[in-house]
């Protein structure tokens, strides 16, 4: 008897993936089909994690990176964060806060569109 409940709740879960056995009716017009699922290139992933991660270390104002794995980074991924980060600190002396962020910015898809141009990096997703 314990395991009614586990047991009844897995089978509504498995009713209702499958659409309770119902069928649409025959005189409605044919579903379309599910979109595929959106996928982001490994060159957009790495944008993303380094203007995420870089954005909010040089809003911080510290001079620390953190550990590259806690982030989510490959090795190759926390050397363009830790260049591009340099870069857009050097641009803030120089012109301001706002253009260190649009130099991080472009660096970081300019550097993730390099490392990523054949699809993955050499030597393997990590490196």
């Amino acid at each position: 008897m314990r395991h009614r409940k586990p047991l009844c709740a897995l089978a509504f879960a498995a009713l209702v993936a499958t659409g309770c056995g119902s069928s649409p009716p025959a005189d409605s017009p044919d579903p379309s089909p599910d979109p595929s699922p959106a996928t982001t290139s490994p060159k957009d992933l790495c944008t993303a994690l380094i203007t995420k991660w870089g954005r909010q270390i040089y809003d911080s104002g510290k001079e620390t990176y953190g550990d590259y794995q806690s982030m989510g980074l490959s090795n190759g991924q926390y050397l363009i964060l830790r260049d591009t980060l340099d870069l857009a600190r050097a641009e803030r002396s120089r012109h301001g806060g706002d253009a260190g962020r649009k130099l991080l910015t472009r660096e970081a898809r300019e550097r993730c569109a390099k490392r990523y141009r054949h699809g993955q990096p050499s030597g393997g997703p990590w490196v």
